[in-house]
């Protein structure tokens, strides 16, 4: 790569560079996507596919003694939190599996 003293440069030679490196850069990523096209199979690749259980609810794990519950996603409720502070222990709002209500075992598929 030539070695330019940019500072010696006019305006419009500097203008004229841009264009020059923006024109690059274009041709560079159309070829960089042909690329990533054909490795995908003729799929277009979008970055972030996120996690499959996002947006998805899961049973309480934990409850308060005045009857809130929190689900172990995300940050820690403030009750939590305070309780915790307290010198409890996060098992003491456990909800045991077997008390928890609505839910009914699957059938197994034959």
């Amino acid at each position: 790569m030539a070695n330019v003293n940019l500072s010696g440069m006019t305006v419009e030679g500097l203008m004229d560079l841009r264009k020059r490196v923006d024109k690059t850069l274009i041709e560079r990523r159309a070829e960089i996507e042909r690329q990533l096209a054909a490795l995908a199979g003729g799929r277009r690749v979008v970055g972030g596919g996120g996690s499959a259980l996002k947006g998805r609810k899961v049973p309480p794990k934990y409850r308060s003694p005045s009857g809130e519950t929190w689900a172990g996603r995300g940050a820690k409720p403030r009750w939590l939190v305070a309780a915790i502070k307290g010198r409890k222990k996060l098992d003491d709002f456990f909800i045991d599996k077997s008390a928890r209500k609505g839910r009914r075992k699957r059938r197994s598929k034959r």
